[in-house]
């Protein structure tokens, strides 16, 4: 074991979950010169959350310990296969953080050596071409308390297998009228042992090979053997693999090979009201239930990133649950833990008003005429005369690094139509009748002197005062409880924030059989609403953290500075807290 090995390891140490627990005991027994592990796979979908635990274990153990991870594309079925798939998923590993070793490996690249091991199994008697018909062989397997009946080709002669074989590899047969199986024991328990299916004929060109192959492997024959083939010392499976594992075990052992890979399976990730089955994630894309795989609501690596999660986030909530044997399900709010954690710090601050309520400032060209002699020392600020602004420059976050921005104040403005109540309920600490006075976010003491409701007695319009003695700081005797946030309303900028809520209304949308019985209808909601101008002017992508509103992020897709829209990342605070 290199020095840097060792070192890595003792750093390490206090994740003791079962995967590295196995890894450090096979270092100290010297069984690899170098461990290798490996993230595979199907280029058949995007990547959801729970790859993002994949990833996450797979990239994290080999650099823990000195050892190298690829990326293998397990790419054996060319009808459900695209290149686009590909690229994202190569993308989304490279904005998690991850390098891989080397270039992107395929099972395609193997295709000519897993042939070889195909013909080298028919010749060792441990395969055989089946002529049944797919019902045929679905009838004779058998269930779980009787055993499956053999094939009327299970006991051919080598030649025969041999020249059927080849014919299956010549295009002389077509799909679904003859395949080749392994030939193990039809009577298993394990019903994944009863003669399973390793090569089937698809009269389908593939994305890497074109046209070469009219007959492509089965995904649990081609897996081991690409593991065996790159060397991987622990390969690392979910649940749902564990009964697969013999025949993982057979395959290698039949085909031979000196130092063979060994299979490990932990818990999958299930995360309460969130779906991460392809199939039903395809299903919402080709039926417009969401604007496509990156739809800030799907799980997907790539909606999740247009939602504005960071990969810090991702990373820390795949930490936070660990790596067991025992199947659960995570609260979603751990999650949305994670990802606010990593916001905290590192978001620029902004005033968005989601919806607006008019306030016109009737004194504010008195009030602010004087505000060079008033003003605080810690007030920053210039006066555009012509445009009848205050523009009042304030960090873009506590952290002074961050940077500063101006911001317009003006006659008239707009606050949140939920700061001002004429019944305010109890404990309400904003606006009302009785309570007119709040500080406006670094400016003035605002006081409300007339409101003004439409026919259905609605508030549509405030008009108050501000102090001009009161701005950037409190006179002595002068007591205001509580702040709102605030924005120009002939200056900010006209926006469009979308709001969410998790896609799926039950716990677990997985457990209905009709997906649409499952979805929530308020998982969006689009409001017009004003943001200051240093929000519109952002770049796409760029994240904020709105005062007393939340996280945003503002769309990759559609944000322009003329038509800004931003999409909610996570609430601003939430009273779950961690285990």
């Amino acid at each position: 074991m290199s020095e840097n090995s060792s070192n890595n390891a003792q750093k390490d140490e206090h994740k003791n979950d079962f995967i590295r627990n196995i890894i450090r005991d096979d270092i100290k027994a010297q069984k690899q010169q170098q461990i290798v592990t490996r993230f595979p796979p199907e280029p058949n979908g995007y990547l959801h959350l729970g790859h993002v635990k994949s990833i996450c274990l797979n990239f994290g153990v080999a650099k823990e310990f000195d050892g190298v991870c690829n990326l293998r594309f397990d790419d054996t079925n060319p009808t459900a296969e695209k290149q686009d798939f590909i690229d994202n998923i190569e993308n989304d590993v490279k904005w998690l953080g991850f390098e891989w070793s080397g270039e992107a490996h395929h099972a395609s690249g193997y295709f000519g050596q897993l042939h070889a091991w195909a013909v080298q199994l028919i010749e060792q008697g441990d395969a055989y071409v089946d002529l049944q018909s797919p019902e045929q062989m679905k009838e004779n397997r058998g269930s779980f308390n009787e055993a499956g009946t053999p094939s009327p080709q299970r006991d051919a002669s080598v030649e025969e297998n041999l020249a059927l074989f080849n014919d299956m590899k010549d295009g002389k047969y077509t799909e679904g009228k003859a395949v080749l199986r392994a030939k193990i024991d039809m009577a298993s328990p394990n019903m994944n042992m009863r003669d399973p299916v390793i090569y089937r004929v698809m009269h389908q060109a593939h994305h890497q090979t074109g046209d070469k192959w009219c007959i492509y492997p089965m995904y649990d024959f081609a897996h081991p053997l690409s593991d065996a083939l790159e060397g991987i010392t622990h390969s690392l499976c979910t649940l749902e693999f564990e009964d697969h594992r013999p025949f993982y075990d057979w395959v290698i052992e039949k085909v031979g090979f000196a130092t063979p890979p060994h299979q490990y399976e932990f818990s999958r990730l299930n995360v309460d009201h969130t779906l991460t089955s392809k199939r039903k994630l395809k299903q919402l894309v080709d039926e417009n239930i969401v604007s496509g795989w990156d739809d800030p609501r799907m799980p997907t690596v790539a909606g999740m990133r247009r939602r504005g999660y960071t990969p810090e986030g991702l990373r820390d909530f795949c930490e936070r649950v660990g790596v067991t044997k025992v199947d659960s399900v995570v609260d979603f709010r751990l999650l949305e833990f994670s990802i606010r954690q990593s916001l905290e710090t590192t978001t620029a601050r902004g005033m968005a008003v989601l919806k607006p309520l008019k306030v016109t400032i009737t004194n504010f060209a008195e009030a602010v005429s004087s505000w060079e002699s008033l003003k605080a020392d810690s007030v920053n600020a210039r006066f555009d005369d012509a445009a009848q602004t205050l523009w009042l420059t304030q960090p873009n976050h506590p952290n002074v690094d961050m940077g500063e921005r101006e911001i317009p104040f003006t006659e008239t403005i707009y606050i949140d139509q939920g700061d001002y109540e004429i019944e305010p309920p109890a404990g309400y600490k904003r606006l009302s009748p009785e309570k007119p006075e709040i500080r406006l976010r670094n400016t003035y003491v605002l006081a409300v002197t007339e409101h003004i409701t439409d026919e259905a007695g609605n508030v549509v319009e405030l008009k108050a005062t501000i102090d001009p003695t009161t701005l950037g700081q409190n006179p002595e005797g002068r007591k205001v409880k509580g702040v709102i946030h605030w924005v120009s309303a002939s200056q900010g900028v006209s926006a469009t924030v979308r709001m969410y809520e998790q896609l799926f209304s039950v716990e677990d949308p997985s457990s209905v059989a009709d997906v649409h019985q499952a979805l929530n209808p308020n998982s969006l909601t689009e409001l017009n609403a004003v943001v200051e101008p240093s929000l519109a002017n952002a770049n796409a992508g760029t994240r904020f953290q709105f005062e007393r509103e939340g996280y945003f992020i503002s769309d990759s897709e559609d944000h322009s500075t003329d038509k800004p829209v931003f999409n909610q990342i996570v609430s601003l605070r939430d009273s779950y807290k961690p285990a």
